[in-house]
């Protein structure tokens, strides 16, 4: 008996020597494919696709006297998820999987709000938000460690243990939103519902007036922190050690490093950073809120992995997806027809074809060719 052939009808194999011209028109092609779906959606919706992607990329700036204001709404979702996109990248790195950026998030903004009520309001602006960004990340970065210590002396999984700990976050802000009580320092004092009240005014995120546009200063903390991110991962033994635990850890064992320390430092370095841009978000926002992450826990790990966890790369699809984020926003005010979360529906269509493309450029399909005389073979063993 003649023996059959074992290879699957099916393969997938791992792509070589494409060239970075091709990956990058197969990027474009794919986000063109999707801006066309958004379009057959939008006219389904009876919208203009022109003037709705008209006023999407240019955050309805066009002939608009108060176009400052978008930018400066553009800045305040920007910065958050451009920090927590970084900061997942650290740990992603190292293959050791953060999905807790939700909930280092939200203890990072309760953290940073209990300084802004506990401080003197007489404080120092500037020391304030120093205070409340140490606040946040330090929260964060134990909660990290916690994470990684757990991992690392008895083996629990990260993913699950991270996971859950973003609804133990967010039930322990909605108890603190919901819970009237003298000693609940963040809710108002004059409302009979219980609401989150407003931090004080020397806790609000400090601005620097350009013009009629003000320019947060969390924007130039956090292109420093995309600098020092890059220089970090790139030029430093920390960053060396990162790259060889990521590719093997028996490897990192072998050649002596201490792969347990390494792991441990840099999970508190991704939560704390985290935990930083919550702080930062409830100064920007001036208040506490269910809904202060807008999802860039979520967001982060699709913006890290787009980029392929490279810094450089990071800001940039930051960018486009804030675009995207704000931009939907501003253009549903023009189209009636259309709700605002349709940036969420867009956004998932890009992501999903840009994977897609991902994937093609990352693998390729193999087919069995078949032949007459493997054919004849299979009809006589059968």
């Amino acid at each position: 008996m003649q023996s059959t052939n074992k290879e699957p009808l099916i393969r997938i194999v791992k792509r070589t020597g494409l060239k970075k011209r091709y990956a990058a028109l197969l990027y474009l092609a794919s986000v063109i494919i999707a801006l066309g779906i958004g379009a057959i959606l939008l006219l389904s919706l009876k919208a203009n696709p022109a003037e709705y992607y008209k006023q999407m990329f240019t955050l309805g700036t066009i002939n608009n006297k108060f176009a400052y204001l978008q930018y400066e709404n553009y800045i305040k979702e920007f910065v958050p998820l451009l920090i927590t996109s970084l900061a997942l990248s650290l740990a992603f790195k190292m293959k050791f999987w953060n999905i807790g950026g939700e909930g280092q998030f939200i203890l990072g903004a309760l953290a940073g709000a209990t300084v802004a009520f506990l401080v003197p309001s007489t404080l120092n602006p500037l020391l304030t938000m120093i205070l409340m960004i140490f606040a946040g990340a330090l929260v964060g970065g134990l909660i990290g460690l916690l994470t990684s210590v757990l991992n690392v002396k008895f083996g629990t999984d990260e993913t699950l243990f991270t996971l859950m700990f973003n609804y133990i976050a967010l039930y322990i802000l909605t108890y603190f939103g919901e819970t009237k009580a003298g000693w609940n320092i963040f809710l108002k004092t004059d409302s009979e519902r219980p609401q989150f009240a407003k931090i004080p005014e020397n806790a609000r995120m400090i601005k620097i007036p350009l013009g009629d546009f003000s320019l947060e200063i969390s924007f130039v903390f956090v292109i420093l922190l995309v600098a020092f991110i890059f220089i970090y991962l790139t030029k430093t033994k920390h960053g060396y050690e990162i790259s060889v635990v990521g590719d093997s850890i028996n490897t990192a064992k072998y050649s002596g490093m201490k792969v347990d320390k390494i792991i441990c430092r840099t999970m508190f370095l991704s939560a704390a950073l985290i935990g930083a841009a919550g702080a930062i978000r409830t100064s920007s926002v001036q208040s506490l809120s269910t809904s202060i992450t807008n999802d860039v826990g979520w967001t982060g790990i699709i913006v890290a992995w787009l980029a392929k966890l490279n810094p450089i790369g990071i800001v940039i699809v930051t960018a486009l997806i804030s675009i995207l984020q704000c931009g939907c926003i501003t253009a549903s005010v023009s189209a009636n027809n259309v709700d605002s979360h349709f940036a969420d529906l867009l956004q998932g269509v890009i992501l999903f074809i840009i994977l897609a493309a991902d994937f093609f450029i990352r693998f390729k399909i193999v087919i069995r060719k078949s032949s007459k005389k493997a054919s004849t073979q299979k009809e006589v063993n059968v």
